[in-house]
């Protein structure tokens, strides 16, 4: 799915920018918020984000989750995961990068000026956040119909909660993220280019609204799945 690079730098949260630079709920003054902002256009001006994914029907048990493709069945031993896709019927197998040319600019920064390597840092990992919300909520809205309104539940990615980081290679392989999108994983399951997420994006009929503040943003206090 083609997402234009305006429509991610609409999508950017600033404050998260923020919080990724240690000022919490702060605000930085006027001279290092000029460079933040004047940092995140320069990366969104480069970068080239690419995606892949996959929907499957999906089953949970306690501590498994069971993923139903056209080809291939997927399964998953995670509490935490099978709970937070306990009502979900349809799961986003997805992987999504910003390309080689975020890690160029972070490179060059290391070299010329640490503060903007750190505020690129900052703004690579709020960009591609945005990327996948864009991403999953467009999904999610091609998938659902009249008759069947589909809701997102949070992205859970290996590494996460107790699902093990060498999942990673599951998701690799079955996306082919390497041949289709340029995606590698290094020998300590880490991707590259940096800038990248792979997640499982449950889909559910229940009605919700914490995709993306998660609980902290949501007003459904009843909510089987709220964490505080």
């Amino acid at each position: 799915m083609k997402i234009r690079n305006e429509d991610i730098y609409k999508r950017v949260n600033i404050r998260e920018i923020y919080r990724y630079l240690g000022y919490g709920a702060k605000t930085p003054d006027s001279s290092v918020d000029t460079v933040i902002k004047e940092v995140l256009l320069e990366l969104i001006d480069v970068i080239q984000p690419k995606n892949v994914y996959k929907i499957y029907t999906c089953s949970t048990s306690e501590c498994v989750v069971v993923l139903r493709g056209e080809k291939r069945t997927i399964a998953f031993e995670s509490r935490n995961l099978a709970a937070n896709l306990s009502q979900c019927g349809y799961v986003i197998l997805i992987a999504a990068t910003l390309g080689l040319q975020a890690d160029k600019l972070l490179q060059k920064y290391e070299i010329l000026n640490m503060t903007k390597a750190t505020i690129t840092q900052a703004c690579g990992a709020a960009s591609i956040e945005a990327y996948c919300n864009i991403l999953q909520e467009r999904i999610c809205e091609e998938i659902s119909t009249d008759d069947r309104r589909l809701y997102l539940r949070p992205r859970f990615s290996p590494g996460y909660g107790d699902l093990p980081l060498p999942y990673q290679k599951v998701i690799f392989e079955e996306l082919e993220c390497s041949r289709r999108i340029g995606l590698t994983l290094t020998d300590s399951l880490l991707m590259y280019p940096t800038k990248s997420v792979s997640a499982l994006i449950g889909m559910t009929t229940n009605p919700q609204s914490c995709h993306i503040g998660k609980c902290k943003d949501c007003d459904k206090i009843d909510c089987e799945f709220r964490e505080v």
